[in-house]
């Protein structure tokens, strides 16, 4: 499955949203996982928000591609 960014067109009805076509429970649950990032890093109280979210991303990224290598 290819992921589909919000296009700010969000629908609530049925089971997916006509915007970006992701499942309201896909959607939620990456609402979720963002806002406990969020808050891990209000709570640390970093300064330099933006060194810590690419710093995130890189390291998600990292384990994805090792995990689909097999390693």
């Amino acid at each position: 499955m290819k992921f589909s960014p919000c296009t700010d067109n969000c629908t609530y009805d049925g089971t997916h949203c006509q915007g970006c076509g992701r499942a309201h429970t896909e959607i939620a649950e990456t609402k979720r996982l963002v806002m406990e990032v969020v808050n891990f890093a209000q709570t640390q109280e970093y300064e330099n928000i933006e060194e810590f979210s690419n710093a995130i991303g890189q390291s998600v990224l990292k384990k994805l591609k090792k995990s689909a290598a097999g390693k």
